[in-house]
């Protein structure tokens, strides 16, 4: 009888877990077996991170079926701008949406799609009801687990940027995405932030 069922994809997460086990086990074998990892799960893309704001303030004011709905809502009004700009959503989680593109140029005509969406369906809403997000990108090598998680500098970058630096209605890019061809016309400021001694360099994105 023929087995229907879906076989598994090479970058699972269950390949991971026994790849970093056989590291603990052998590890003298560390660095052969890192090259095995880079080379199934390495990717070099763009990852564009949102964080919509005030989902605090809105779920301590309102509660937590108020907190599913705007994810709900979210989710409704910014999936179609990562796909028509040939994106894929990796995860949401909480208030946050993670997606992957080729290349920097579509992240951010994404994460300027998303903005403009948002700002269109706020125009219909009531004040208390409206949508708002901060976007970080970065682009580099990642580690991708079967299109649902992501690991690498860029990816942390984007999120500190997208989550903790930009403002409401930001689109922050880290320098590296910034520098990918096909970026140079966008209108940029450079900014900096200092974290645990550490200076860190982004370019803010002029909406205008």
């Amino acid at each position: 009888m023929d087995d229907d069922r879906p076989l598994a994809r090479r970058n699972s997460r269950a390949t991971l877990d026994r790849l970093l086990g056989e590291i603990i086990e052998n590890p003298d074998r560390a660095e052969a077996i890192s090259t095995d990892i880079q080379a199934i799960f390495g990717e070099t893309r763009a990852i564009l991170i949102l964080d919509m704001s005030g989902f605090t303030r809105t779920t301590q004011q309102r509660g937590i079926i108020a907190f599913l709905l705007r994810i709900h809502k979210m989710r409704r009004i910014c999936t179609p701008a990562v796909a028509e700009a040939g994106g894929l959503i990796i995860k949401v989680e909480a208030d946050n949406l993670y997606a992957l593109f080729d290349d920097a140029p579509a992240a951010l005509a994404a994460a300027r799609d998303m903005l403009g969406r948002l700002d269109a369906a706020n125009s219909l809403a009531a004040e208390d009801a409206q949508l708002y997000a901060a976007i970080g990108i970065g682009y580099g090598s990642l580690l991708n687990i079967d299109d649902a998680d992501v690991y690498g500098d860029e990816m942390n970058l984007a999120c500190k940027l997208g989550e903790d630096i930009a403002e409401r209605g930001q689109i922050l890019l880290t320098p590296a995405a910034r520098a990918r061809p096909g970026m140079e016309s966008t209108m940029v400021r450079e900014e900096a932030v200092n974290i645990s001694g550490l200076t860190l360099p982004y370019f803010v994105v002029e909406r205008g």
